[in-house]
């Protein structure tokens, strides 16, 4: 059996790859990062909020203290996409539509700059979301899938092969 897809690398699916794999191989990591940010722009309200109560006269300094608190929380609410918009950016010419083939043995992975084989050893997690298949390698790589480009077979046939030839379950991602 063979499946194929089709599949755009534009924001919204880079979107759905971040996410993924801040939710799974990144999550202690990404855990610590929200944490820290979160303390950090906890920290900016209460030194703003203590020189008003103080009826200390606005500066400079409290302007820059409040656009980097904004600036902070807009990040991290947005950090799928922030992501995503880098590593956009970061994709070499030629690579932003793949056509992917999955055989038996491995899948084959073809955009206009390469021909590329993959062995299903070689993912480390296999992620869905309500529009993707996203195959994880490391915590810098990853490929996705659009489910609506699929051909060849149904969404769950895919998923019972997926898991069946990675040996990893699906961690379904909202």
């Amino acid at each position: 059996m063979e499946f194929r897809f089709e599949t755009r690398y534009d924001q919204r699916g880079l979107t759905a790859m971040a996410r993924a794999l801040r939710k799974t191989v990144r999550k202690k990591s990404s855990r610590r990062s929200h944490i820290f940010g979160w303390c950090v722009v906890a920290l900016d309200i209460l030194l703003i909020a203590a020189q008003r109560l103080l009826g200390e006269p606005w500066t400079f300094r409290n302007t820059l203290t409040l656009g980097i608190g904004v600036i902070l929380t807009v990040i991290l609410l947005t950090e799928d996409s922030v992501n995503a918009f880098f590593a956009k950016k970061k994709m070499l010419p030629g690579t932003s539509s793949a056509r992917c083939v999955f055989a038996e043995e491995s899948y084959t992975s073809t955009t206009e700059a390469a021909v590329t084989e993959f062995h299903y050893e070689a993912v480390q997690q296999v992620c869905e979301t309500a529009d993707y298949f996203v195959l994880l390698f490391s915590r810098q790589h990853g490929q996705i899938y659009d489910k609506a480009a699929l051909s060849g077979g149904t969404v769950e046939d895919f998923r019972t092969f997926i898991t069946g030839k990675t040996g990893k379950p699906i961690a379904y991602i909202k």
